[in-house]
């Protein structure tokens, strides 16, 4: 008796009509879950810290013109400067990269060879750093060797650059915390040599950086008496990288971005947004999908009235008559599901061999399978209450 239903029912059941909408929930949820998908082998690009498109951070400094300093021009940042960078919507947290207010030469020896060079250093909060060196820590009074961090790039000037031309050797990340190193801190009539060390290597910070701890204590003794240095530069923790408020901001103030991280930081976003177009373009394709199966449920139901009534009137409940109508679309969503899926996986092998040659790991599928579950999931659930509530509101009224 079931299958006699169900084939009286499905009778009037319009096959183009059902075929119309498993295209275009077939086209909608396929644009999604390729979209999630894509999004995640990508994500990699902002969660590495060596990657073009991390630009969570930016470095700002005032811009400098003609002589700059010599002709009286004030390139440090004041206290209603910062104030005014943290109130903008796109900007986090702020620090200051504090110089030491005292003179520094580092001298080295390697290979039987030595030399020596005035040094900067610099200071800023640990937060802002991109790594957590071991032994990243000062102790005036205690300890007697300073770490530093210095840019990945200053090592890279020093073996294909001063290296080669001196005939000094090429050293290694991991090989460059047994130099010996020595720093003499100068400065207030006081002068002494201490011992130093490079614990890590930073790709966010362009600097010699040294923990605040030692750089308020030299500054303390080697450093001109009273005197409070307004920090040149700032990172700035970016909530919305490549928002364009940053660009307009930063040129009507006269600052300016280190490298190229501005323009890296807006396409970053320019790829976020493409992103979040498809995801949209998608998501309103299924909506679309939804309503024409709707429509065309309403319409089914309409022209089946006295078919519907003579089997309630035969004692079939209305579970029983819409069961029917659940089996046809769960079926049809399943198989929308299927391929869309299988879209995806099809799709991703034209953007695999280049993303892989870049050096960017896959992401997980799984969040773009949840995606297309969970999307179809409440597109079935819709379908089957709009269903029971048309039946119950036409028959049992």
């Amino acid at each position: 008796m079931k299958n006699l239903v169900s084939s009286l029912l499905r009778r009037n059941i319009s096959a183009l009509q059902m075929t119309g909408y498993a295209l275009a929930s077939l086209v909608g949820l396929a644009i999604v879950v390729t979209a999630v998908r894509f999004y995640s082998d990508v994500r990699s690009l902002w969660a590495d810290d060596d990657s073009f498109m991390s630009r969570d951070y930016l470095i700002i400094s005032k811009t400098v013109s003609g002589l700059g300093a010599l002709m009286g021009a004030n390139t440090s940042f004041s206290t209603a400067d910062i104030a005014e960078i943290e109130s903008q919507p796109w900007a986090g947290d702020v620090g200051g990269f504090r110089a030491a207010d005292f003179n520094v030469y580092a001298t080295v020896s390697m290979g039987g060879k030595g030399m020596s060079t005035a040094l900067f250093l610099e200071s800023i909060p640990q937060e802002f750093f991109d790594i957590n060196p071991k032994g990243w820590s000062f102790r005036p009074g205690v300890d007697t060797t300073v770490p530093i961090v210095i840019s990945k790039d200053y090592l890279t000037l020093y073996n294909f650059g001063f290296a080669t031309s001196r005939g000094l050797p090429q050293i290694s990340e991991g090989m460059i915390g047994a130099i010996p190193l020595r720093l003499s801190l100068s400065g207030n009539g006081q002068q002494r040599w201490m011992d130093a060390k490079i614990v890590g290597f930073s790709s966010r910070l362009n600097t010699i950086a040294v923990p605040e701890e030692f750089m308020e204590w030299a500054n303390g003794i080697y450093g001109e008496p009273g005197s409070t240095t307004a920090p040149s530069r700032l990172i700035i923790k970016v909530k919305t990288p490549g928002d364009p408020a940053i660009a307009t901001f930063l040129a009507s103030k006269g600052y300016e971005a280190a490298g190229d991280k501005a323009d890296n930081g807006r396409a970053a976003f320019f790829l976020r947004l493409v992103t979040g177009i498809v995801l949209a373009v998608g998501v309103v394709i299924c909506a679309l999908a939804f309503f024409i199966l709707m429509l065309s449920v309403w319409l089914l139901l309409t022209k089946s009235r006295d078919k519907l009534r003579q089997l309630m009137l035969l004692g079939y409940s209305p579970q029983s008559i819409a069961r029917c109508y659940y089996i046809i679309i769960g079926s049809i969503n399943l198989a929308v599901l299927g391929g869309a899926l299988a879209i995806m996986f099809i799709v991703r092998h034209c953007w695999k061999g280049s993303l892989e040659s870049l050096g960017i790991e896959p992401g997980s599928c799984l969040s773009a399978i949840g995606a297309g579950i969970i999307i179809m999931a409440f597109i079935t659930a819709g379908n089957f209450l709009a269903i029971r509530h048309r039946l119950r509101s036409d028959f049992f009224v």
